[in-house]
């Protein structure tokens, strides 16, 4: 039997484009960047062929075109795992479910979605300015939690080893560890990128382990994230949105990976607030590898 999805569940606006991103279904293409920055669209963009569309709604703006030949679309998301959700459930519904009739796709359609940011470093092997690829993404935030068949895509052990180490505090929610697609990280991630785990944060900065006026449930947090070791590999660095990207394409049955420049070091107190200058480097090899 073919499951309808009510007006009020998945909302469709009256140009026949998904609600928050403005897109129809004509305008997505299989291999998808993601961007936090809408401004970053562009840069992107800036590297394209040829353009189809331009489409802006709040933070979320998109361009499709093609690039030696590959159809993309980028998509920016905006700051956090909850506007992951937003995005990653409007894409799969964009590419596998028939607008007209509001029921499932009969064939799934996959989509590749490779997530350029920007993060802060965690390591003395992470200084400003390396690209860091997310193998496994450790999620603070708990939205993972809110779906069924999270344990199927996540490394339990991994969760349980860091849980340990931390003495993790229940109150601030279940973390999730999400896995990114494998053969992704090793066409995108290559020779040239340092690959290690990353936490997405729920904030920029309690979350982080940045006291500002308010003190922290924590205050030991990042010396204890800094020395957690599993299997071999470190955390690397500190973002907001690659456990949600890796732990919803799993469920959806999408293939997504998240790579980002250090753009601060937390280990050696170091910013570089120009990144916007170099992060360019990093568009380049994502659009040639996707």
């Amino acid at each position: 039997m073919e499951k309808y999805f009510a007006p009020s569940e998945l909302i469709i606006n009256e140009d026949g484009s998904c609600f928050h991103l403005h897109l129809r279904p004509e305008q997505l293409a299989d291999k998808v960047i993601l961007v936090g920055d809408p401004a970053r669209v562009n840069t992107v963009a800036d590297h394209f062929d040829t353009r189809e569309c331009d489409v802006s709604s709040r933070e979320f703006h998109t361009i499709t075109g093609s690039y030696k030949g590959k159809r993309i679309t980028v998509q920016s998301h905006g700051i956090g795992c909850d506007n992951i959700d937003i995005v990653m459930t409007e894409l799969d519904s964009l590419a596998n479910i028939d607008y007209a009739s509001r029921t499932e796709c009969s064939e799934h359609r996959t989509l590749t979605c490779v997530r350029i940011g920007t993060c802060g470093g965690l390591q003395p092997f992470t200084p400003t300015g390396t690209f860091i690829a997310s193998v496994k993404s450790i999620g603070f935030d708990g939205l993972l939690n809110y779906y069924a068949g999270r344990n199927d895509v996540c490394d339990l052990e991994l969760e349980k080893a860091f849980k340990e180490h931390m003495v993790w505090n229940p109150i601030k929610g279940a973390p999730y560890v999400a896995v990114a697609d494998q053969e992704l990280i090793e066409r995108i991630a290559l020779d040239d990128m340092v690959r290690g785990y990353t936490i997405s944060c729920g904030g920029f900065y309690g979350p982080q382990g940045r006291k500002i006026r308010i003190p922290l449930e924590d205050p030991d947090q990042n010396e204890k994230v800094e020395s957690f070791e599993y299997e071999g590999m470190k955390v690397c660095n500190f973002e907001m949105e690659s456990s949600a990207l890796a732990g919803l394409a799993s469920l959806l049955g999408h293939r997504a990976m998240t790579c980002c420049m250090v753009i601060a070091n937390r280990y050696a107190q170091e910013m570089n607030t120009a990144y916007k200058n170099t992060i360019d480097s990093l568009i380049q090899k994502v659009l040639d590898r996707i």
